[in-house]
């Protein structure tokens, strides 16, 4: 039940309404019987509330309530048709040229209006039917999506505006310690040696119910260091309820080999391959969500039992102590437990806290919240859920009783497996909210969709409505408060809330509910077929199973008549004459990798559709009938590189609201009128033939986010001017991007440089194409003028008040950085990377009057090959807020101390490739220090609440002094002899080294060796040499204690080949080797003794 009635009820309540204001009922000649639609839809609309909440539990309303949706996105159907209709009389075809009269209209065309009305009649007919079968029901009036919501609600769907939001925020469900004691002994238990497994594969296996944490702790294992050191190859594969056994195969031979190399698909040729890459490895093998034995019985045990060294492990997690017994794992299983009281609450706590609900108040209400949590079951993933529900509900007491009472904790209705925690949270979201939630589990796991993504595709389906300005930020709301409530949770490894993720707990839950529209498949679901033949779908997503390309003939789709999306990211087999009109009322269709000739002869059948991203399609053109479909507003052909041309009739789709572009794509003359226009990405400013030039932009004033390419085509700056980049008001984010003149080695490509004639075009013309003050997010990349645009050298001339970041990238030939960036008020990220002309960043860049960069967050400095020099005034005050800083690829030779003493809240310092630095020191609030490849730094000192420092490649380095607080040191080296004096003057609790062979076997030697005083002082130490490509290759772990352990995997005649292979042959090696000559021998001894 994606469509949500209460709501959809509001969306066809606003259509209807446009409707009559446009008049189109009597353009039509329709109006009576629209007018009667809207009667009826507003009689219904009194119950609709009741009807969903029973929906959900009452199977005798469910028949009901499907009739009743279907005859709503008839509606739906009907009023595009009207706008469709009414669209070819205010833009006839040439043979209808000046048919202006609605009544001459319907005379030419009386096939349209009569379609129109017996389509509205008949459903008029149903909706009088459907309303007398509700009295069977005695349904309650609940008020209407605007009753209930027009008041408190309003305000979450707009955005509260008392509370800050924001996408930091504390989503992880480790808590307490009772994790890491987990983690601990299953490293261990996993880690030790003895002759009690058979066939040299020991089988552990996690058991818990879903959502408990059984991932979380095999993540933990998996990435402990004594996990990554002990084993050469490690193998993550998440199994799943339908795993195929050609998907798990080539899954593991892609984490084996580290490439995606074609196997082949048979079973036993992909076995034999997993079989080769495995042989004579140490192993360790996950397999998360287990549901069936026969993954690793039938499927992944011959090839590691026949193959993998001895050593060698699983670990499994499941749901059932079946699958356990299944795959022979030893006894005792490892049962995750729930949390602690004491752990479940501060977990609760983190998820209520808020800005409007603080620690204290959170606190006055523990004895409810100690009841909630103890019907959560103290399970993770539903207290995180209750505590978005009650964060959004607020602090009050009232609010917090009548979630603990309310009697849907106890609902039996739904099968065992769902979690009623997750229920309960639908069961108190705002109805439009509800629908977004529903969509957002249909969306594919192996594929990333973005927000943008996913609020075109709710505003396509009609959940997202109201003020045309508006859908896209108050989707984005929508989007936030979903984050809010821990439905979905963002993908740290992107900025921002830019992608996110649903749990399985949470996915499975919001399938069910959807179960009577939607399904969701995998190619590999051996009753696909069954299901798309017995019933009708409004919503379809089939992914391709990991590591795996799957097909679907079209033939079988064609029973789906009434379907609203398509998202398939498998191959879908479409032949000439596939009749694309079955899917009439499709909206939304995301299509991977098809027969796309096929597909784009018959798109322009496909007349409701709003939605439509083509990706991996091998297509060079689009056909010219595109234009028929007015009612599109977003195309994303990012996908489609070879399309390089769009044609002419693209200017015809005055509702687009979205366009993203291949990079060599043309736009052809017309483009102004596309006045809609929200999100415009890679727009070519081609100034030759018949293609749209940078001055149509003008009119286009709607626009939120706007890329530019190929600036250095602008031949004059009228057309720059014309653009009226400055009159965009509602524009968020500004991309401004000319070819790089620069190449791999950050200098610049063309033998003669770039002309002072090109540098001085390429300014005036960023200079007219300055920016509105609300944007927020600015990147020029490939610029190649001498000083950047004179807006962001002053900010007199641009008040970018609203700037949050900044990104630089090829700065051919720019000289400084702009002076007027230390004064925007909100700038949080600078980023400058490949810059080769700067050299000194001079005072101008600081200004003493104010404080400087007041909000900044981020600081990157990369490829700026040639600065040397950082000029900071004593009496300067700037960067207080600063949490990360990274210097990468310079010359610079000194950190200004105004830095280290401003900087008080910076927590990360990276230095890599920072050539003639000698020195860093004083940065009393740092607590994580990389330095990789700085040649010729010796001294680090007085970084009191350091607690991880990473060293690579820095020779010179001879002095680490006031560090105490040191937690892990990792030392990466492959030319040093021996370990560095320094490390005799601190005490890390963990050491991490990579060095070489040589150096590793001393270490083995333990206290014999003569690296023991520098070394032993360390709780853990994990140390490796390479072999080829395996870092980690050879190891050397040490445990210090009353019970002190010493384990490695070297041997005498390891140490000997490597000696005779090493770089060690000139003077100073003979000479080193003739020093060692004892350590040798004493290793020999200890490796003897093992």
């Amino acid at each position: 039940m994606a469509m949500v009635l209460d709501a959809f009820a509001s969306y066809i309540g606003d259509y209807l309404k446009q409707v009559v204001q446009d008049e189109l009922g009597t353009m039509l000649g329709v109006s009576g019987e629209i007018d009667k639609l809207g009667d009826k839809l507003q009689d219904l609309k009194n119950f609709l509330a009741d009807a969903d909440r029973r929906n959900i539990s009452d199977e005798t309303v469910q028949v009901w309530v499907g009739q009743l949706k279907r005859a709503m996105y008839e509606a739906a159907d009907i009023l595009d048709l009207c706008q469709l209709k009414a669209m070819e009389k205010r833009w006839p075809s040439s043979a209808e040229a000046g048919c202006c009269n609605p009544l001459l209209f319907c005379m030419r065309n009386p096939f349209h209006a009569r379609e129109i009305g017996t389509r509205i009649k008949a459903l008029n007919q149903r909706l009088d039917n459907i309303k007398q079968r509700s009295a069977a029901f005695n349904f309650i009036n609940l008020g209407s999506y605007e009753d209930c919501h027009s008041s408190n609600v309003h305000i979450s769907r707009h955005g509260n505006p008392s509370r800050e939001t924001s996408g930091e925020l504390n989503l992880s469900s480790v808590v307490g310690d009772k994790i890491e004691e987990d983690t601990s002994a299953l490293v261990a238990q996993i880690t030790r040696s003895g002759n009690e497994v058979s066939n040299n594969i020991m089988v552990v296996a996690i058991v818990g119910v879903g959502g408990i944490g059984k991932t979380t702790l095999a993540q933990k294992v998996f990435n402990d260091e004594a996990i990554q050191g002990d084993f050469s190859k490690k193998i993550w594969l998440s199994v799943n309820q339908n795993f195929s056994e050609v998907e798990l195969l080539r899954g593991a031979i892609i984490e084996v080999r580290g490439d995606a190399r074609p196997v082949g698909n048979a079973k036993a040729t992909l076995q034999r391959t997993l079989k080769e890459a495995l042989i004579g490895h140490k192993t360790f093998l996950i397999m998360d969500d287990v549901w069936n034995y026969r993954a690793w019985e039938d499927v992944l045990k011959a090839p590691l039992v026949n193959a993998a060294a001895p050593g060698s492990r699983v670990l499994i997690t499941t749901r059932d102590e079946g699958v356990a017994r299944g795959v022979s794992a030893i006894w005792p299983y490892h049962h995750v437990d729930t949390l602690a009281p004491d752990d479940a609450w501060l977990l609760f706590k983190t998820q209520v806290h808020s800005s409007e609900i603080d620690e204290d108040h959170i606190n006055m209400l523990k004895d409810i919240g100690l009841k909630i949590i103890q019907k959560c079951g103290f399970l993770p993933v539903a207290i995180k859920v209750m505590g978005g529900l009650l964060r959004e509900r607020g602090g009050l007491r009232h609010d917090w009783q009548q979630v603990l009472d309310d009697s849907k904790w106890s609902t039996t209705k739904m099968p065992d497996e769902l979690n009623h925690t997750v229920y309960l949270s639908y069961v108190y979201m705002p109805s439009y909210l509800k629908q977004c939630f529903l969509y957002y589990s249909l969306l594919p796991k192996s594929r990333i969709f973005t927000m943008d993504e996913v609020v075109a595709m709710w505003i396509s389906e009609g959940f997202i409505h109201g003020n045309s300005n508006d859908l896209e930020e108050l989707g984005t709301n929508y989007y936030k408060e979903l984050i809010s409530r821990n439905l979905i949770e963002p993908d740290k490894a992107y900025a921002h809330i830019w992608v996110c993720s649903m749990h399985d707990v949470v996915r499975s839950f919001a399938q069910y509910m959807t179960k009577d529209e939607a399904l969701v498949a995998q190619d590999g679901d051996n009753d696909i077929l069954s299901k798309l033949s017995s019933q009708n779908f409004l919503r379809l997503s089939i992914e391709a199973n990991q590591s795996q390309s799957g097909e679907l003939d079209s033939k079988s789709l064609q029973v789906q008549k009434s379907m609203r999306t398509l998202i398939s990211t498998i191959q879908i087999k479409m032949k000439p004459g596939d009749l694309l009109a079955t899917f009439s009322s499709l909206r939304t269709l995301h299509m991977e990798s098809s027969d796309m000739a096929v597909l784009l002869e018959l798109l322009h059948q496909l007349k409701h559709l709003r939605y439509l991203t083509l990706v991996n399609a091998d297509i060079s053109v689009l056909p010219g009938n595109i234009g028929k479909m007015k009612l599109l507003q977003f195309l994303d052909l990012r996908g489609c590189t070879r399309l390089v041309n769009l044609p002419d009739s693209i200017v015809k789709l005055g509702q687009l609201r979205f366009l993203s572009l291949p990079e060599a794509c043309m736009v052809p003359r017309g483009f102004s009128g596309l006045t809609n226009m929200r999100r415009l990405r890679m727009f070519r400013a081609h100034m030759d033939g018949d293609w749209c030039s940078l001055d149509e932009l003008g009119p286009v004033s709607q626009l939120r986010l706007l890329g530019l390419t190929e600036l250095e085509n602008v031949s004059a700056t009228s057309f720059a001017a014309n653009a009226r980049l400055s009159e965009k008001m509602h524009l968020i984010r500004l991309l401004l991007h000319c070819t790089s003149r620069l190449g791999d080695d950050v200098l610049v490509k063309e033998k003669d440089g770039v002309s002072e004639e090109e540098q001085q075009r390429i300014e005036k013309v960023y200079d007219k194409l300055y920016p509105p003050p609300g944007v927020e997010v600015l990147q020029i990349k490939g610029y190649f003028g001498r000083q950047l645009p004179s807006w962001m050298m002053s900010t007199s001339v641009v008040p970018l008040n609203n700037l949050k970041t900044i990104l630089f990238h090829d700065l051919a030939c720019c000289a400084q950085l702009p002076n007027g960036l230390c004064q925007l008020p909100g700038l949080e990220v600078l980023q400058v990377s490949r810059a080769p002309c700067i050299k000194h960043v001079g005072t101008g860049f600081l200004h003493a009057a104010t404080a400087s960069f007041p909000r900044l967050n981020e600081m990157i400095l990369y490829g700026m090959v040639e600065w040397e020099e950082w000029e900071w005034e004593e009496k300067v005050k700037a960067m207080r807020r600063l949490k990360k800083l990274v210097l990468k690829k310079c010359r610079l030779r000194h950190v200004p101390p105004g830095l280290a003493s401003n900087a008080s809240s910076l927590k990360i310092l990276c230095l890599q490739h920072v050539k003639y630095l000698s020195y860093i020191e004083s940065f009393p609030s740092v607590v994580e220090l990389t330095v990789n490849g700085c040649p010729d730094l010796e001294r680090i000192t007085n970084f009191p609440n350091l607690q991880m420092l990473t060293i690579v490649n820095c020779p010179k380095l001879k002095v680490l002094e006031q560090i105490a607080s040191l937690e892990r040191l990792i030392l990466e080296d492959y030319t040093m002899l021996k370990l560095p004096e320094y490390m005799r003057d601190i005490k890390p609790r963990h050491f991490q080294l990579f060095c070489r062979l040589w150096l590793l076997s001393s270490i083995a030697a333990g206290q014999s060796g003569t690296e023991w005083d520098k070394f032993s002082q360390a709780e853990h130490v994990k140390a490796y040499a390479r072999d080829g490509d395996n870092s980690r290759k050879w190891y050397v772990l040490y445990t210090r204690g009353d019970n002190c352990k010493l384990d490695s995997n070297i041997s005498s005649s390891t140490i000997f080949e490597e000696t005779l292979s090493s770089s060690m042959v000139d003077a100073q090696g003979f000479d080193s080797l003739y020093k060692m000559r004892s350590t040798f021998s004493y290793v020999c001894n200890f490796l003897t003794a093992l």
